[in-house]
């Protein structure tokens, strides 16, 4: 039988920094559905802060996301523009770069990217890199 759920992301169950200019603060559920707050600073690239994590050329991860506050600039492989801010809904297929625009952190909702996203390798595989466990989680 199906049970209501409830979660909120002042206590979620990882956190992983980003290799500087923020975090994704991740909520998993059943069924290996995830969700993620993305908190993008100032000064974030993903080619910059994700890259290293991810070690593809660009993100390689499909995005449902929904924008909180900031704002959030797109470039995709195949040259298409494209920028988010508060209240905007999208889809952003795999192959893409992303940027924060203007002095305002970025903060999202991603409904769909977010079970591997910035993920580190295990502890060990990649030098000086640790994921951090959000506090109060048991």
């Amino acid at each position: 039988m199906s049970q209501l759920i409830i979660k909120h992301f002042s206590t979620p169950d990882e956190r992983r920094p980003f290799v500087a200019h923020g975090h994704a603060d991740i909520l998993n559920f059943e069924g290996g559905r995830t969700t993620g707050l993305g908190v993008f600073e100032p000064g974030w690239k993903w080619s910059e802060d994700i890259r290293p994590i991810a070690g593809t050329d660009s993100c390689q991860v499909a995005h449902t996301c929904f924008v909180v506050s900031g704002r959030l600039a797109i470039a995709m492989d195949d040259g298409t523009r494209g920028e988010l801010g508060p209240g905007d809904m999208a889809i952003i297929p795999p192959g893409h770069d992303a940027w924060v625009v203007g002095d305002e952190p970025c903060t999202l909702v991603d409904f769909e990217g977010m079970s591997q996203y910035a993920r580190r390798e295990e502890a060990g595989t990649r030098p000086g890199v640790t994921e951090e466990v959000a506090p109060g989680i048991h």
